[in-house]
């Protein structure tokens, strides 16, 4: 008897050692295979699809010579935030932790491709005198990526959109409250951009609740051979 309670006791010991080891594998794998996703996600952010051979910032073709691949997208709502791609690299996004309010902007030397800045204008909490100041303080001939987040009208007086309007932008001028927006333009030139889109905040058509859809545009810029240092 007692060796039969023994051999009922040892077997459930064992039954449970085998039951607790498996689920801890299953969680450890479980886990694992989070991170492995997480880490992937990460990575297509950070290279944005960049191939030796293949389409950059993940655009249907690749570009031509003497042109730079790009993409830019919009935020969605005050949730998540826009994005803005390069010849293959994401220079801002919200896994980065490098986008904000307002516009979010990337600037280019149009010869060498080289990203000279980027950054958020906050149009929303800033001051107008600074935010002017940094949209005079862009060189002419410097490629202009903007995306907008939450709001890109709060604080953008004539004056601020008259500078865009210089960068080739046809929308900024009707860009209202919380109206999606993005642009791809080069400083100073007064050339109408192909690159631009806009989707109108308007509770009949909105994607979320007193949100517009978000928006994006993406191609290959052309590379300004004569560009201004």
């Amino acid at each position: 008897m007692r060796d039969r309670v023994a051999l009922t006791l040892t077997a459930a010991v064992v039954f449970l050692f085998l039951t607790v080891r498996f689920f801890m594998d299953s969680v450890d794998a479980h886990e694992k295979s989070k991170r492995l996703i997480a880490l992937y996600q990460m990575r297509q952010q950070l290279n944005g699809g960049m191939s030796t051979s293949g389409p950059k910032c993940n655009l249907p073709r690749v570009c031509p010579p003497d042109h730079f691949a790009f993409r830019l997208r919009s935020g969605a709502a005050n949730v998540v935030g826009p994005q803005i791609c390069f010849e293959g690299k994401t220079i801002m996004s919200h896994i980065l932790n490098n986008v904000g309010p307002g516009l979010n902007m990337v600037i280019v030397n149009a010869e060498s491709g080289l990203v000279e800045k980027s950054g958020f204008v906050n149009v929303i909490a800033g001051e107008k005198e600074d935010i002017l100041a940094f949209l005079k303080a862009i060189k002419p001939g410097k490629i202009v990526l903007v995306a907008s987040f939450i709001n890109a009208a709060t604080k953008m007086t004539r004056e601020m959109r008259n500078i865009f309007v210089n960068m080739g932008s046809t929308s900024i001028l009707n860009v209202r409250h919380r109206d999606n927006w993005v642009f791809a333009g080069i400083s100073a030139s007064k050339i109408k951009s192909p690159f631009e889109k806009r989707v109108v905040n308007d509770e009949k058509t909105n994607a979320f609740d007193g949100w517009p859809q978000m928006v994006e545009v993406g191609g290959c810029f052309p590379r300004n051979l004569n560009a201004t240092q």
